[in-house]
């Protein structure tokens, strides 16, 4: 999951993703999970931590 609060829309985690299952939308990091092959790649190249991903399928089982 993405922290919005702490997305700072540099992009670093677009440029890092393996597979481009991450896309910036209105002004935030987006992960696509359909795309996501859970590397951690992202979360390990945020520079301020706000990447999440043990969290992302919790949060979507909630929606």
């Amino acid at each position: 999951m993405v922290d919005e609060k702490k997305c700072i829309t540099c992009g670093a985690c677009v440029s890092i993703c393996p597979v481009g299952a991450i896309k910036i939308i209105n002004g935030k990091a987006t992960i696509n999970q359909k795309k996501c092959i859970k590397c951690m790649s992202c979360a390990q190249f945020c520079p301020v931590g706000a990447i999440d991903i043990n969290t992302e399928k919790s949060t979507k089982e909630k929606n």
